[in-house]
């Protein structure tokens, strides 16, 4: 007792002295609090990557343009009264400081598509923002406001008017860079987003349009068992990976083998939508609500059985080898040559293809070669050569295709299937033993289907950003072009199939406009081309080899054309039969 009431005492005596503490420790906080954020950097506001392409067809990605400083946009709408002075004023600091460290363009923020941008004879790309979803994304509201955008870190330097102060920005980011985004008020007319006020107050249902759409473009790949890396089987699937849906869908790196919409048709390709896709984006937006549905249809919807034969049982099935696939890592192609036992000439007229493992087999090509060959054949050597071409599998889908009528792939007798295979692998050592079922054909007097292989050597610079080639074949007959396929490798960027006819008139055949490595459909067209003798078959093409392409393994080094993933080769297939 004694000894608590000393410390009773001593208490009572020291007490106003820590009130004394307190006050100047509370004092000393503000003042070091204030110090920290006065020496703490400021930080540039964030920005979303996102993709568009512009009224030319070609392809932009904010990311993909690492090698410059800065990506610069201005919002344009051409019912604006003040446009045309905004878009001079924007011009004349474009024609400033145009040259290797910005990229100046224009995006559509009236939701037009490509004719009319064509026709308004502007000469800045502009890119074609379907839905407006960038220009909600990048939360522009006026016609005239200039984004000037960091490309490295998806962030914003400036959002304002072309002005003096957009002037100055540029100088700074020339200069020593700057540590804070620019804002200033914009000045143009009021942009309008109807279909986006309009799913803010009712937003589209879950089990009557969001699951379709999922289940047209998502479901077939990411399902259990499928090459997507996650699967979409439910509402709370959807909600979970919601985030990085609406990623992916923003900069086209899904649905994947994505084509320029106005160029020709493949049902190959995925193409989404716009309405589809801003309904999607403007649910996720919306904080995806359920609905009031009690079914869900991504539950409910059962993926085909892709280890059905689609024309029945074939005349003769193929065993590819037990390949092995690792748990990690990237594996090279692998190669297969099959030996057929025909003891007569066979037609093809339908070919399927059955994956032993959809989760990892991610794109096979088989051609037909004699015995002295290989899968390349006379591609090693030649630039321009006609080829047997049997088909290619393409992930997510039923790999059946049945030729055009009066039409077959000759298989002479002696000679074989060349395979290339290429595997991704997804954390799961397997094996992948793919079926590859031929459907023969009793018809006589067959037009073969060949494919014209062009191609171009070259020596590929080392961090160029936009090296651009050509190749072509003149046609001697007649023909028939039923399909086309790019192939490039890691460097690829873009490529384009063409047809010059006798008169010099240019037919636009189709286009990719963003080429991907990792997928390479045969696009079969929904209508066939016909071409005449004399025509020129032409493809027209670009590699990344900089800093901006993601898939470049060395941006630094000179790349020789060659076969091999890691060589580079510029090659379009023109699928066709003569006439």
């Amino acid at each position: 007792m004694e000894l608590k009431r000393k410390q009773s005492a001593r208490n009572d005596v020291i007490q106003p002295s820590r009130k004394c503490w307190r006050y100047s420790l509370q004092v000393f906080s503000g003042l070091l609090l204030s110090a920290i954020s006065t020496l703490a950097p400021a930080a540039l506001d964030r920005v979303g990557d996102f993709a568009l392409l512009d009224n030319t067809g070609t392809f932009h990605q904010l990311s993909r343009y690492q090698h410059r400083k800065a990506l610069v946009l201005m919002a344009y709408s051409d019912g604006c009264a003040t446009m045309d002075t905004l878009l001079d004023n924007y011009k004349v600091i474009a024609d400033q400081y145009a040259g290797d460290d910005f990229e100046f363009l224009l995006i559509d923020s009236q939701n037009l598509d490509r004719p009319e941008l064509s026709e308004l004879g502007v000469e800045l790309p502009i890119l074609e923002d379907d839905g407006q979803l960038i220009s909600q994304t990048l939360n522009i509201t006026n016609a005239g406001d200039v984004l000037v955008l960091n490309p490295e870190r998806l962030s914003l330097f400036y959002m304002g008017q072309p002005s003096q102060e957009l002037h100055s920005t540029l100088g700074l980011i020339n200069g020593d860079g700057m540590s804070d985004t620019i804002r200033q008020p914009g000045a143009g007319c009021a942009i309008d987003y109807p279909l986006k006020e309009m799913h803010s107050e009712s937003p589209a249902d879950y089990a009557s349009e969001i699951a379709p759409i999922i289940i047209e473009n998502c479901a077939d790949c990411h399902r259990q068992g499928g090459v997507g890396p996650f699967a979409l089987d439910s509402y709370i699937m959807v909600l979970g990976w919601s985030p990085m849906i609406k990623e992916v869908l923003l900069n086209k790196r899904m649905p994947p083998t994505q084509v320029d919409p106005y160029i020709g048709h493949s049902e190959s390709a995925r193409y989404l939508d716009p309405d589809d896709l801003q309904t999607l984006v403007h649910w996720i937006n919306n904080r995806a609500p359920r609905g009031d549905s009690e079914a869900d249809p991504l539950e409910l919807f059962a993926a085909k059985d892709r280890t059905e034969w689609a024309f029945g049982e074939p005349d003769y099935i193929v065993m590819g080898p037990e390949n092995e696939i690792p748990s990690i890592g990237v594996m090279d192609y692998v190669y297969d040559d099959v030996e057929l036992p025909f003891t007569e000439d066979k037609w093809l007229r339908a070919i399927q293809y059955i994956a032993g493992d959809e989760s990892v087999l991610h794109h096979l090509v088989t051609f037909v070669t004699p015995p002295e060959e290989d899968f390349w054949g006379d591609e090693r050597t030649e630039e321009s050569v006609t080829r047997r071409f049997v088909g290619s599998y393409l992930p997510g889908k039923t790999n059946a295709i049945e030729f055009d009528e009066g039409t077959g792939v000759l298989v002479p007798k002696g000679h074989r299937l060349s395979m290339q295979f290429h595997y991704v692998t997804n954390g799961q050592s397997t094996v992948d033993e793919t079926q590859f079922g031929l459907y023969f054909s009793d018809e006589t007097n067959l037009k073969e289907r060949l494919t014209q292989a062009v191609a171009s050597r070259f020596l590929l610079p080392p961090n160029e950003n936009d090296f651009e080639l050509q190749a072509e074949q003149q046609v001697e007959q007649d023909i028939v072009v039923t399909g086309v396929r790019a192939r490039m490798n890691f460097r690829g960027k873009r490529m384009k199939f063409v047809v010059e006819n006798p008169d010099g008139q240019i037919r636009e055949l189709f286009s990719v406009p963003a080429y991907n490595y990792g997928w390479q459909p045969d696009y079969l067209l929904d209508e066939a081309e016909p071409v005449a003798a004399g025509s020129t078959l032409r493809v027209i093409g670009a590699f990344d080899n900089s800093l901006s392409n993601p898939s470049n393994p060395d941006p630094s080094k000179e790349v020789t054309f060659g076969l091999e993933s890691w060589e580079e080769m510029f090659t379009g297939y023109f699928t066709f039969y003569n006439q």
